[in-house]
């Protein structure tokens, strides 16, 4: 069974700066895409950034040049650093990560239980 503990959310004044974690596990299981979706009030869920087990990395255009996706495989977690944060970044941060079970070919997908970001102007 797949389980993800999210961390980092909070509050901050415009131009600060949060990190947010997202930690997976699961015996027997690998895990492929890892990504970072938010959700404001009253908007659709959007993908904000998501990275792949080889480092390849995509952003929505909102961010990019401010947050960065990494991950440490060995770990399985996946980061999110968000710089210059903007009153609009202010979401629920939902971390997503695709696995298989070894020797599998088929995949999955997991949410996490999502962390408040608030950014104040």
């Amino acid at each position: 069974q797949v389980q993800l503990l999210e961390s980092g959310g909070g509050l901050v004044q415009a131009g600060g700066s949060l990190r947010l974690s997202c930690a997976a596990s699961g015996r027997g299981l690998s895990f492929n895409k890892m990504s970072w979706y938010r959700q404001a009030p009253g908007k659709r869920r959007e993908l904000v950034a998501d990275i792949t087990s080889g480092g390849t990395t995509t952003y929505v255009d909102s961010v990019k040049g401010r947050f960065t996706i990494s991950r440490d495989n060995g770990q399985n977690t996946v980061y999110l650093q968000m710089n210059d944060l903007k009153p609009e970044d202010t979401a629920v941060y939902y971390c997503n990560v695709r696995w298989h079970r070894w020797g599998s070919t088929i995949e999955y997908s997991y949410w996490g239980q999502g962390t408040q970001v608030t950014v104040s102007s």
